[in-house]
């Protein structure tokens, strides 16, 4: 049992950075792609990748009936730039379906959740390969606000993952948190549904987009930076962010720091030394 005042720290391990620029709903990446202007995107992963990387989400975010040829076009020119593992990323089974096979280095799947038959058709898929698996904890019912039914969610998928041969650390829940504009308690009820997933399912890693949180807030980037730090104390292991602001990575680090995540402080005073953190 934690005792009275301890501070609880559900990971020791850095966190893992996906990059969130390569998505055609940023009105420069949706006007490279419809230019085909290959060196705007192949910046754009090398940039990312410089910035601290681990994984580089890629996004049409163009019509459905252009949306596999686009990420197929995407996908060549960022393995063209950079050896960045892919987040690849659709609401659509059947795109990822389509382009996973044709990918060469084994990424993150952006993504399943409950709705329909995803995960029944994502799993069997890429159960013996190394391929990791972003979690959306929704279902046919829509997003719910209730942290026992996110709960319920995720711990549906993450037995189902665990069927199919598909280990815990590979499974990226996204409790798909609500903007504080119109959900007060956003943070607290994304740590708790964190803090009971990882209660029965420790291994098991947690992700976000970090900007959803302060949709329709002022200041946006001070939310976001403190979402940051308080989600990785409570055990976020992941976030789909921008490595290439310097802000947001000088908060990564100093956070990583205080939580005893970077030894000897390298990473921190490196950045320091490198002139990324001011």
């Amino acid at each position: 049992m934690q005792a009275a005042g301890e501070l609880r720290v559900w990971s020791v391990n850095a966190m893992i950075v996906i990059g969130e620029k390569i998505n055609g709903a940023i009105p420069s990446v949706g006007k490279a792609i419809t230019e085909k202007d290959k060196e705007a995107i192949r910046e754009l992963a090398k940039r990312q990748t410089e910035g601290g990387a681990d994984y580089l989400d890629v996004c049409a975010g163009t019509a459905p009936d252009i949306e596999l040829q686009t990420l197929e076009w995407l996908v060549e020119n960022v393995e063209a730039a950079v050896d960045t593992p892919i987040c690849i990323d659709s609401p659509d089974v059947d795109i990822l379906i389509k382009i996973i096979p044709s990918i060469c280095k084994e990424g993150i799947i952006n993504s399943v959740s409950e709705e329909r038959d995803k995960c029944e058709r994502i799993f069997p898929l890429v159960a013996d390969t190394g391929w990791k698996v972003i979690a959306l904890t929704c279902d046919d019912g829509g997003i719910p606000s209730g942290i026992d039914k996110k709960v319920e969610i995720a711990g549906k998928m993450i037995d189902k993952a665990l069927g199919y041969g598909i280990a815990e650390d590979r499974v990226f829940i996204d409790p798909l948190v609500f903007a504080l504009s119109a959900v007060g308690d956003a943070l607290i009820s994304f740590i708790e549904t964190m803090k009971l997933v990882k209660e029965k399912h420790k291994n098991v890693k947690f992700t976000s987009g970090l900007s959803n949180i302060s949709f329709g807030m002022p200041c946006r980037k001070h939310i976001n930076r403190n979402f940051l730090t308080l989600a990785l104390q409570a055990g976020m292991d992941s976030a789909i962010m921008d490595p290439t602001n310097d802000d947001m990575f000088a908060t990564l680090l100093a956070a990583e720091v205080l939580l005893g995540r970077d030894k000897y402080h390298r990473k921190y005073n490196n950045a320091y030394r490198n002139g990324r953190i001011k």
